[in-house]
């Protein structure tokens, strides 16, 4: 569903066999993406979405989302993704006349959930011979079908040209509110820096004049103190917990966690 930050290709084939997968991702770029089988489920901090087989849907980029892919009940999730690069967008508002300053920063939610159109569907099924048969779409070929696709997205849903053509950064913002929402993002600080829009030097000035401690401190508390709240109140195991508040594996949950509270996770009465 969400690439790595260097996309290779601007277009990804998932397909995950009998178990489901979760995780966590920062999405670079705009992401164009139809659920062939399975059900992706993803969180963006704020709102829960639930796409299932059939289901279209575009992410805006500089997001942090987590999701979690569970295969169909004959044991498959597939998913088709097309990716937009700001170099790509440019051009095609240049040439197509769209204006670049129309995009504005106004509060536009991080995933749109499309209707579904046999224009999308009959554009995906001329990608999935390439991607299902593993083949090379050369550059020329690239270009020519994101330019369809995005010819058709905004043929169905015009209000999307003011995300695609939208090429600020993102602007300073209220660092304080969205640190409390975003804890649990196991992300760089630099990546939290940028999406703020600030550099990581002045993140971390800002972030001790409000908050009186490192950030790296900080995150480690407010992730500690997430999780023995959702152990001790809501019952959840500490395997599912440490990825839920942003640790990297379980044995240094667990670590931190025993340090912090004297007593390892698994042993916190619910």
């Amino acid at each position: 569903m969400v690439g790595p930050d260097k996309q290779k290709s601007p277009f990804s084939y998932s397909c995950y066999v009998a178990r489901s997968r979760e995780g966590e991702q920062f999405v670079p770029e705009h992401v164009f993406s139809y659920q062939l089988s399975g059900i992706l489920t993803v969180n963006t901090g704020v709102k829960e979405y639930v796409f299932r087989e059939g289901d279209f849907r575009f992410i805006k980029r500089n997001q942090l989302i987590k999701f979690n892919k569970q295969p169909a009940p004959d044991g498959v999730f597939e998913a088709v993704s097309i990716y937009f690069d700001q170099e790509l967008l440019k051009q095609f508002s240049l040439e197509y006349g769209y204006n670049t300053d129309s995009g504005g920063n106004g509060k536009v939610d991080t995933v749109t959930e499309l209707k579904k159109e046999a224009l999308y569907k009959s554009f995906v099924d001329s990608l999935l011979p390439y991607l299902q048969g593993n083949q090379l779409i050369n550059q020329q070929l690239q270009t020519l079908k994101l330019r369809e696709a995005l010819l058709i997205l905004l043929q169905s849903q015009p209000s999307l040209a003011r995300l695609l053509f939208d090429f600020q950064e993102p602007g300073k913002i209220d660092l304080e509110e969205f640190m409390n929402r975003n804890f649990h993002f196991n992300v760089q600080l630099k990546r939290f820096a940028y999406l703020t829009g600030r550099s990581l030097a002045t993140f971390k000035r800002d972030f001790e004049h409000i908050f009186h401690i490192s950030p790296s401190k900080w995150l480690l508390q407010r992730r500690l103190q997430e999780a023995h709240y959702l152990i001790r109140e809501k019952g959840k195991a500490p395997g599912e917990v440490y990825l839920e508040t942003g640790f990297e594996d379980l044995s240094h949950f667990s670590f931190a966690f025993k340090k912090q509270y004297g007593v390892p996770p698994s042993q916190v009465a619910g």
